[in-house]
């Protein structure tokens, strides 16, 4: 059985593969994250979820690799995570009331070779928040490793008035995008859905 392994130190990512009882290792990637100027945002999540998968493959050719990127985008503006809770106060101030983008970008790596690549988008309406609100969530802690400032699993399911597209998306990993790419290159889930085979 080939070993898959996830190019990430993403405690979200990592949940939601172990929910699906998927056989894998998370390995975290030392890609350094730096953006280009000019690149566009998906351009930029895609060669970021490359690099984070080939650094794994590299150490671990024989190994199937995941990496993925996850970036908030509005106005043509990437919010990365805040670096402290005024950045994060700025953010969610920015996505208020609002509609913004989560893209995440997947990259499926074996021997330093690339053999899958997407991107998954979903919409996500904030309502609008106070300023208050904003101070109230961002003291929860919760928004400081976040893309974007918030957790949609988390305390920040509250701020979210709707959704289009992958919920799992906006956690951080589009699984079921993942399972059918996985499918396509012959590791498919098992009759008992515990693991790739």
């Amino acid at each position: 059985m080939t070993e898959i392994m996830l190019a990430s130190a993403s405690p979200r990512r990592r949940a939601l593969l172990s929910e699906l009882g998927w056989n894998f290792k998370a390995v975290v990637s030392y890609f350094d994250e730096v953006p280009l100027e000019g690149e566009s945002p998906e351009a930029m999540s895609g060669r970021f979820a490359l690099g984070k998968a080939a650094e794994v493959s590299g150490r671990f050719p024989k190994a199937l690799v995941i990496g993925a990127d996850t970036i908030v985008v509005i106005d043509g503006e990437v919010l990365g995570k805040p670096a402290d809770e005024k950045e994060a106060c700025r953010m969610l101030a920015k996505l208020q009331g609002r509609s913004h983008t989560v893209m995440t970008s997947v990259s499926i790596v074996s021997s330093g070779r690339q053999l899958s690549g997407f991107v998954e988008k979903t919409d996500v309406v904030f309502r609008k928040l106070s300023e208050e609100e904003i101070k109230g969530y961002v003291a929860t802690g919760e928004s400081l490793d976040k893309a974007g400032a918030y957790a949609i699993q988390g305390y920040g399911m509250l701020l979210v008035e709707r959704i289009n597209g992958c919920y799992f998306n906006v956690v951080g990993l589009p699984v079921e995008r993942l399972s059918i790419e996985l499918d396509k290159l012959g590791f498919s889930l098992n009759k008992q859905w515990g693991e790739l085979n």
